[in-house]
């Protein structure tokens, strides 16, 4: 028997952020991050739309691009003396992400971040509060999954936090908030959306309810994602990108993920690549990897989209949205050969252990995660 599971509201299309107007209760906290929702005025229109529901509420904001545990933490003090209601997430991944545990530690705040490391761990919520998500990306998909990635940042590394318990109760997918998004995000999140889908496809939990969402998802990447990134005012391929990314959430959250994800973890925990940009760059070698595995999956896919390598489709979606080929390329991050070198080792192994790697198709070894990074860091 299997569970397929979706939060009970999914609000979607230009102008959903008004569906903020009808909540019923007495407080809500808004958790953010940098400062684009404020600056972008949706953050001041979500409170507008909160005070129109007679809804007081009160802004967490500064969630780092890597939410941290010190974050959550701080999260939760600040939950315990509002004692909000509703919680609501506006913004990127990271900011839903670390949203969601600071919920689950205001509803037990006993907990330590330790007890939840576990999948489906996490102990029952709505006690206290509902959770609402709005992404302001069309890549993370945190709007609708039950998962979430947290940083221990003393020992660098990024844990995914997995319980159907942190599946919002609503999600608010409105296309007007990421065509405010400048290209290189678009189109770092809009990978993300690509390996999410593609991942989920193959994955040993799949199902036809993941297959459908997945599929389609991965041929709206491959149609929109180059119209979004070369026109930020393309309004069809900005809310085609958005309900891609949703889709996809839907399919990964109940089949898992595979290894471009394990492996993303533990990269951008060490190094700080960005998620989306990390999976772009490991998804083609994941998929050579897998490809004997889950050949008759993958040759799906080339068929809808008309491909003879779905991994050469990859390298090419990228070089068009004009993403390096390799972790060596990225030039603006402050790291060397040298510092990959020593953490190799180390990273392979904890993305041996991460668990995206337990429905990941191929099931590979320590060995098989080191030549993968080894592989993408220098463009093998």
């Amino acid at each position: 028997m299997s569970t397929f599971l979706l939060p009970r509201n999914i609000e979607f299309g230009e102008n959903a952020l008004e569906i903020l107007k009808g909540l019923e209760g007495e407080r809500a906290v808004l958790v953010t991050g940098g400062s684009s929702m404020k600056r972008f005025g949706f953050l001041d229109q979500a409170v507008d739309y909160l005070q129109e529901a007679g809804i007081e509420s009160k802004i967490i904001d500064g969630v780092e691009p890597n939410p941290s545990v010190k974050t959550v933490i701080k999260g939760k003090e600040e939950m315990l003396d509002f004692k909000p209601d509703w919680i609501i997430a506006i913004g990127g991944g990271s900011a839903l992400d670390a949203a969601k545990i600071m919920w689950a530690f205001y509803e037990h705040p006993e907990l330590e971040f330790e007890d939840i490391i576990k999948v489906a761990s996490m102990p029952k919520l709505r006690n206290k509060a509902k959770f609402i998500a709005i992404p302001s990306t069309s890549g993370t998909a945190s709007e609708i999954t039950a998962f979430s990635v947290i940083t221990d940042t003393e020992n660098k590394i990024k844990y995914p936090i997995v319980s159907p318990e942190i599946v919002p109760d609503i999600a608010i997918v409105d296309p007007k908030i990421p065509a405010t998004m400048p290209p290189h995000i678009t189109a770092n999140t809009g990978m993300d959306v690509l390996a999410h889908a593609v991942e989920a496809f193959v994955s040993t939990a799949a199902s036809d309810y993941s297959d459908a969402l997945a599929l389609k998802a991965i041929e709206m990447v491959f149609e929109y994602l180059p119209k979004a990134v070369s026109n930020g005012d393309d309004m069809v391929a900005r809310e085609k990108m958005h309900n891609a990314s949703t889709m996809a959430g839907m399919a990964f959250s109940n089949a898992s993920l595979g290894i471009v994800h394990s492996l993303a973890h533990k990269i951008g925990g060490e190094l700080h690549v960005t998620h989306g940009l990390a999976n772009a760059i490991l998804l083609p070698y994941v998929i050579e990897f897998n490809y004997e595995a889950a050949k008759e999956k993958f040759e799906v896919v080339e068929k809808t989209l008309g491909v003879d390598s779905l991994a050469d489709a990859v390298r090419n979606l990228n070089k068009t949205l004009d993403i390096v080929p390799s972790f060596k390329a990225i030039d603006w991050l402050d790291y060397t050969e040298e510092d990959f070198e020593n953490i190799v080792d180390r990273m392979s192994k904890n993305a041996h252990q991460d668990p995206c790697t337990l429905t990941n198709p191929q099931e590979p070894t320590v060995e098989d995660m080191k030549k993968i990074y080894v592989d993408s860091f220098y463009g093998n």
